[in-house]
């Protein structure tokens, strides 16, 4: 019999490119989305939730002639043989919700949401294909001021955090820009979607790949440290040249760091030349920057860049990114900057292809785990586990009711506790509690229980105090960190001396 259920045991693994998150973190992570929640309420943004799942379609991704929808998405059929998929983002189905109510909601229709998105991609170090972001949209607005709203929230919330002013910076561009440049480089017309789609891709892993990595997105095609090859927009020497010079940055990756607001201005202006889509974009980057700047925030806060594109393709406009200045070590134990822990920008065209007619619309997008990355390196975080709750030791299984009783005393007097379940001796049930992290213990053994007491254990005081008793004998004649109390007055002992621990 236990051959065969050897034989049937499963192997305990985790899904490739997915993790499990333990009580630190989820801790955490719950302070730190409380912190922006309250920004962005402070803006005027409302809560709004979405399905995990919306139809495949919805989300801008189509079938191709296979019998799986494109890369990036999870994807399945259901009993109508319609295609489903995870969400990839929060804004895509945003764009849903809104075209769907439209009538109803307030224009503009501000809102946040925050949730789980999944992307079917190669995973590596640090990228998972299930992950948190927590968004804020502004639907229905067609003013640049919108756009620079969202980049003031982006800033107020890193400081609000504890990221000081110096070690972030928003970055700021316009897709139009890059748009006039590929028009200029003969990027035209629609035989050429691809590669324009190729070139904003490459130029959006520069953080990640560097320059030399993005000059061969740009060319040929890149192959990575596994070996896995990547297609390149096969664009000529020339074609890359002008699009790197123009974004600021050449083959080796070293940006035109220290260049203000307005100077990269006049500089764009000259690079789109006569393009129109290409002022369009310039003149869109000004009125930003005449918002933020007549609001009072400096060029160290909100600056603008134009190597910036993000990778998604609904981007119709302005596009920002938060980047995150200080350096950390990566695996090589090289110091490397922090990089990006979020972006949006302007996403005219999604609501649209709902309705039929323009929507305008603009958000940002905060990577969750990634900025709780940032700020557990940076110490602001809160890392000191909370005490865990007091646990009742059964002494005698037969008294099980009494024990119980103590718990749900403890509990109705708002005091975090539990009864121990399991069916091990007192020596067991001290180290469960131990590793529950546990405040106090509580016993009530036949010598506490004939005196009408119970006994309550600070176990992290008594933890320190044996480390300086020498003997056995000593320890127990001495009891550390113990004392026993009226079984009547539990509930107050135990409140009294949690009080004390606090103070």
């Amino acid at each position: 019999m236990s051959e065969q259920l050897n034989q049937k045991r499963l192997k305990a693994r985790l899904a490739k490119g997915f993790r499990d998150i333990e009580a630190r973190e989820l801790r955490g992570l719950k302070r730190m989305l409380a912190v922006i929640e309250e920004v962005y309420e402070r803006y005027g943004f409302e809560p709004v939730e979405q399905p995990f799942i919306e139809y495949t379609d919805a989300l801008g991704k189509f079938l191709p002639d296979q019998d799986r929808p494109g890369e990036g998405v999870f994807s399945f059929k259901d009993d109508d043989d319609q295609w489903l998929s995870l969400r990839y983002d929060l804004t895509a189905p945003l764009a849903r919700y809104v075209a769907e109510n439209y009538d109803r909601l307030p224009k503009p229709y501000r809102s946040y949401r925050q949730g789980w998105v999944f992307r079917n991609e190669k995973p590596g170090p640090g990228r998972y294909r299930q992950f948190l972001q927590f968004d804020a949209d502004t639907v229905g607005a067609a003013t640049p001021a919108a756009d620079a709203e969202v980049c003031m929230m982006a800033a107020d919330t890193l400081e609000e955090l504890g990221i000081a002013r110096g070690q972030y910076v928003m970055k700021v561009s316009n897709r139009k820009l890059l748009e006039g440049i590929m028009e200029n480089a003969g990027l035209v017309g629609h035989q050429m979607a691809a590669k324009r789609t190729a070139v904003l891709r490459a130029i959006d892993k520069l953080d990640r790949l560097g320059g030399e990595g993005v000059f061969q997105l740009l060319g040929k095609g890149r192959e990575d440290e596994s070996g896995d090859f990547t297609r390149g927009a096969d664009l000529t020497d020339s074609q890359i040249a002008r699009i790197m010079n123009v974004c600021g940055w050449g083959q080796s990756g070293s940006g035109s760091k220290g260049t203000t607001n307005l100077v990269s201005i006049a500089n764009l202006e000259d690079a789109v030349g006569d393009s129109v889509r290409g002022r369009e974009g310039v003149e869109e980057l000004s009125n930003i920057i005449e918002f933020v700047a007549n609001a009072g925030y400096e060029e160290n806060r909100i600056l603008i860049d134009p190597s910036v594109v993000r990778g998604l393709e609904y981007y119709t406009g302005p596009v920002f990114e938060a980047e995150l200045l200080f350096d950390v070590k990566n695996e090589q134990g090289q110091a490397v900057r922090f990089g990006s822990v979020g972006g949006g920008g302007r996403y005219d065209d999604l609501v649209s292809r709902f309705r039929g007619e323009k929507v305008p619309a603009t958000g940002f997008s905060f990577g969750v785990s990634r900025l709780y990355a940032a700020l557990d390196q940076l110490g602001k975080l809160d890392s000191a586990m909370p005490p865990g709750p007091v646990v009742v030791l059964v002494m005698d299984r037969a008294r099980l009711p009494d024990c119980q009783r103590m718990v749900t005393e403890l509990r109705n007097a708002r005091v975090n506790a539990e009864l121990y379940l399991g069916a091990s001796g007192l020596k067991a049930q001290m180290k469960y509690a131990d590793k529950r992290g546990a405040s106090l213990a509580v016993i009530e053994g036949e010598e506490e229980r004939s005196r009408g007491e119970v006994q309550i254990k600070d176990l992290a005081e008594g933890a320190r105090s044996a480390e300086r008793i020498e003997s056995r004998e000593a320890w127990r004649e001495a009891r550390p960190a113990q004392v026993s109390v009226p079984r009547a007055d539990l509930v107050g002992a135990v409140k009294r001396w949690l009080e004390d621990r606090r103070t």
